[in-house]
């Protein structure tokens, strides 16, 4: 049955459709390719299809993220939420720590944070993943990066769901803007004592070393590093937490995909790679239009609010085929972390870390599944699944 704008609006956001979001997508970008609705109250267009949503990624002239539309910070998270010519001269000085020879340096540590969580868990025979691995993975080394006690990491994990995933009632806009604003005060305030101590005490940390540069030859800001400081919290405990929950519960169900990674560890490099664009966990991302734009015979004009539905995206049939699972697929370009000016400034990083988490979880643990009459459920925009339980060893 085919569906009007505003249901395909709807669809998306429905409770539950994250959960298994392909059929959605589908019928997205069958029917609604570029669709208008509503959204909490506000006017929205879906952007559903991957030429487009390539286009409108490279074309920050008419589809700005600098107009502080995520509402997450007491400032413009940089540099997410700066466009070109800015957001260039940020990314130059932000790149060099993130630059593969410098992520590469990591894998000692990461290999190690992760078999001591499996040790942790392994002699039990079941684990709630998201709580004993997936969560204190990604945490425990961003803040090891940013030189952050590991004591703040429960803190740290309230603001982070306070600011993604709010507890309010459907609907609430109010209740969900009050939370994110008490919430981005709070964050405001941790890091400029962190930030205060670092230029006090230089040290060798992530957090320092950003304190300690400098942008066409001046120091940053405080609102700039206190920008680069929430975006990197959010970034760093909670994309590649989702994108775990997803890949293990999606292999947990596909045991013949799974073998494929115990019988042939060096597949796991594009398995990750293939996974991040079926399972796609940040289903979308938000743009405003800056300046009116015809996108397949819809009108958007200048300040409509814009989601570009990477998931849509990632399983079109003019870039992916069938979309099936295929981790021999070659070339892979997904939009799984952006494209163009935007791409995810932590994509080195959380590719190393789910590589190496899917590497030894498969040699450790090769066997595993959920529990029979477990029903899983993904939180909305960005996919998590808390909790994940799972079981493993003899049935």
């Amino acid at each position: 049955m085919a569906i009007s704008d505003a249901d395909a609006v709807g669809l998306l956001f429905t409770p539950g459709t994250a959960d298994d979001p392909q059929p959605a997508y589908e019928q997205l970008r069958d029917q609604c390719p570029v669709a208008r609705g509503v959204v909490m109250d506000h006017g929205v267009a879906l952007v559903n299809t991957y030429d487009d949503i390539l286009w409108a990624l490279r074309n920050p002239e008419y589809f700005t993220s600098a107009d502080g539309m995520l509402n997450l910070g007491e400032q413009p998270l940089i540099p997410l939420e700066v466009d070109p010519p800015e957001h260039t001269k940020y990314r130059r000085m932000l790149n060099p720590q993130f630059v593969p020879r410098e992520i590469e340096k990591l894998e000692p540590e990461v290999r190690k944070l992760v078999n001591e969580l499996i040790d942790g868990f392994i002699d039990r025979g079941s684990v709630d993943f998201h709580a004993d691995f997936s969560t204190p993975l990604p945490s425990g080394i961003f803040l090891a990066l940013m030189g952050l006690p590991m004591d703040d990491l429960p803190q740290f994990l309230v603001w982070r769901d306070n600011s993604i995933r709010p507890d309010v009632e459907p609907g609430d806009t109010e209740g969900a803007e009050r939370i994110r604003a008490e919430t981005a005060k709070a964050i405001s305030d941790y890091f400029r004592l962190a930030i205060a101590r670092v230029r006090a005490n230089p040290d060798d940390t992530l957090l320092s070393t950003i304190v300690h540069s400098e942008i066409e030859g001046r120091a940053l800001t405080e609102a700039e590093l206190l920008g680069i400081s929430h975006l990197l919290l959010l970034g760093g405990l909670d994309t590649v937490t989702a994108t775990l929950d997803c890949m293990i519960s999606f292999l947990a169900t596909h045991p013949e995909l799974r073998q494929q990674l115990v019988d042939d560890p060096a597949c796991v490099p594009a398995a990750v790679e293939e996974l991040l664009r079926f399972l796609t966990p940040v289903m979308v991302i938000p743009r405003s239009v800056k300046q009116d734009v015809e996108m397949r015979g819809v009108e958007l004009q200048a300040g409509d609010a814009v989601m570009l539905v990477l998931g849509a995206a990632n399983g079109d049939p003019s870039e992916f085929g069938d979309g099936e699972v295929d981790f021999a697929r070659d070339p892979n370009k997904h939009l799984a972390f952006g494209a163009k000016h935007h791409l995810c400034l932590g994509a080195h990083l959380a590719r190393l870390e789910l590589r190496v988490a899917l590497e030894e979880f498969h040699r450790r643990i090769p066997d595993y599944r959920i529990p029979e009459g477990v029903e899983l459920h993904f939180s909305p925009g960005i996919r998590q699944a808390d909790p994940l339980p799972l079981e493993y060893g003899p049935q």
